[in-house]
């Protein structure tokens, strides 16, 4: 929100629409407690529910849009994970497809007025995140045992450099749950704050038009965003997994 201060400047506060709040009153959060998060992710989960579910219950030969919709989400992320795993991934189809779609809901309901932005909290990303990053990981050492640790073993390079070069691969293979969340979680909550900036400026009649035009810009911009977004968090989950499969490749 925006408002006048009392020395004539303007005050807004574009991170106040990330802040978790109880829904049933009070300030005390616990870990059972109903928040504004709990609400969107539920209503995330309806909306693929709806969607994927009772819209594709009466399916035939000429789709209707709901079928087309869910048809093409299916196509994609079938692709994807054929293209970079190969056919042994496709048998983790319905594990890449919930996180696809649980994004891609979610970050497109958090543009929604009166919304919350549920992929803007990096609690959640990481969340996302650390469970990729645990499943391929035991994945790989089930199928392969210790020789998944060929993946962090460089045996193309010179025999002096694979020491070094091994505990780089074993950095930057811990790292990567830290950068697949706040990939998610800083793209969606900058695109937001920069929106509710220029939503305080929309007051002022002087540079309203300015303001406005960027609004819709920038919710352009979002929705390109929120769909981007949810393709390389499921992209990059297929290269983790395939890293599990093959990790002499």
């Amino acid at each position: 929100m925006s408002a006048e201060a009392e020395t004539g400047g303007l005050e807004f506060y574009p991170m106040d629409q990330f802040l978790i709040k109880p829904l049933f009153g009070g300030d005390t959060i616990n870990w059972y407690t109903p928040t504004n998060v709990t609400l969107w992710m539920g209503i995330a989960v309806l909306a693929i529910i709806l969607l994927l579910v009772v819209g594709t219950r009466r399916r035939a030969i000429v789709p209707s849009r709901t079928q087309s919709i869910s048809e093409l989400a299916y196509g994609l992320v079938y692709s994807m994970i054929e293209d970079v795993t190969g056919k042994e991934g496709l048998k983790y189809f319905p594990y890449i497809m919930t996180l696809f779609v649980f994004i891609l809901f979610s970050n497109f309901l958090g543009m929604l007025p009166m919304s919350f932005a549920t992929t803007s909290h990096i609690a959640v990303t990481v969340v996302l995140a650390m469970m990729v990053f645990v499943s391929v990981t035991l994945l790989g050492f089930y199928k392969h045992g210790l020789k998944f640790l060929g993946l962090f073993w460089v045996s193309s390079a010179p025999l002096a450099l694979r020491p070094v070069l091994a505990l780089i691969e074993i950095i930057s293979y811990f790292v990567r749950p830290v950068s697949h969340s706040i990939r998610l979680a800083g793209n969606v909550m900058a695109g937001h704050a920069v929106i509710k900036v220029f939503a305080a400026f929309a007051g002022n009649l002087l540079i309203a038009p300015l303001a406005i035009l960027g609004i819709v810009a920038m919710l352009g911009m979002e929705v390109l965003v929120s769909f981007i977004q949810a393709y390389v968090f499921t992209i990059l989950t297929c290269v983790y997994l395939k890293d599990a499969l093959h990790p002499s490749h």
